[in-house]
């Protein structure tokens, strides 16, 4: 259903209201515009997160590349409020799959089939995130508000957080974790954007948001006060929660001074760039070759 087909001025006014106190969530309003937000969003209808024009959001952070970026990132804010009403409004309930049991406030996501996507067992996707059709979730998990775009690989044991924003051809490699957020509203979600790759133990969480074409290798570690370090020119250049389109990136540290003598706390290294004129297949698996380094 688009979303002009839905009452989304209604939905906010509610949620906001009940999230702030003023509207008692035993309302039967409450649990329509809340029970409706959650299903727009399971159905890829709503987003947490998108891009949007300049000025549409406080929240509202710079792009990176690409026109479909349209120059901004927006967060609704109401839309994580709905989240948060959502486990409130909800009890646990015993969910049997086959051999296995859970106990839980939210169920699993259905249609996998219809919807195009393949999720291999143990994997847990839940109800209230969204897959484009192609992606394939191992033995991983995807969390409520999360969406994860056209051809992305999910591996084993990787982690997709709540409102993650993870675009089209991307690859999650075993054990990566994506962090997720719900409150506080507005607090932005990570963003992985299309054709980038996440080595093996990768973390990114608070907001980090990698470019298009990105590529992290094996067990970096990127939260919001990480030190992002281009050594690529004559003098370091450090920025922090952007990875810049097409950087190729490796763990690293830098000196710091302490009362009990100097040593190296965490970076990312920024090392080079992708090659845009390779194969993307080709470069996800040889980017960090390239550069001597493992993936």
């Amino acid at each position: 259903m688009p979303q002009e087909d839905y009452p989304l001025e209604r939905w906010r006014e509610t949620i906001t209201g009940a999230y702030e106190g003023r509207v008692p969530l035993d309302d039967p309003a409450v649990r329509g515009a809340v029970e409706g937000t959650v299903a727009a969003l399971d159905g890829g209808d709503l987003r947490v997160a998108e891009p949007g024009p300049a000025g549409a959001s406080a929240a509202a952070i710079p792009a990176t590349t690409g026109p479909a970026s349209g120059g901004e990132w927006v967060v609704h804010g109401w839309i994580q409020q709905a989240l948060a009403l959502y486990f409130r409004l909800r009890v646990s309930k015993t969910l049997e799959c086959g051999p296995f049991e859970f106990h839980d406030k939210i169920p699993l996501k259905r249609n996998l089939a219809a919807a195009g996507v393949r999720v291999v067992p143990p994997g847990v996707v839940r109800y209230g995130a969204f897959l484009e059709p192609g992606v394939i979730v191992m033995p991983a998990y995807v969390n409520i508000g999360a969406r994860v775009g056209e051809g992305t690989l999910v591996d084993t044991w990787a982690t997709v957080g709540s409102c993650a924003q993870i675009g089209r051809r991307v690859h999650l490699s075993g054990g990566v974790g994506i962090g997720g957020v719900l409150e506080p509203p507005q607090s932005l979600p990570v963003i992985v954007e299309d054709d980038c790759f996440v080595g093996s133990r990768a973390v990114v969480v608070e907001g980090v948001r990698l470019g298009q074409g990105a590529v992290l290798g094996a067990g970096v570690v990127l939260t919001s006060s990480t030190a992002i370090v281009d050594v690529t020119g004559p003098e370091p250049v450090i920025s922090r929660g952007r990875v810049p389109p097409l950087a190729v990136v490796i763990p690293g540290t830098m000196p710091k001074k302490f009362p009990a003598g100097e040593y190296g706390t965490p970076c990312a290294l920024v090392i080079g760039r992708r090659k845009e004129s390779t194969d993307l297949k080709t470069s996800l698996n040889q980017a960090l070759r390239e550069y001597g380094v493992p993936v």
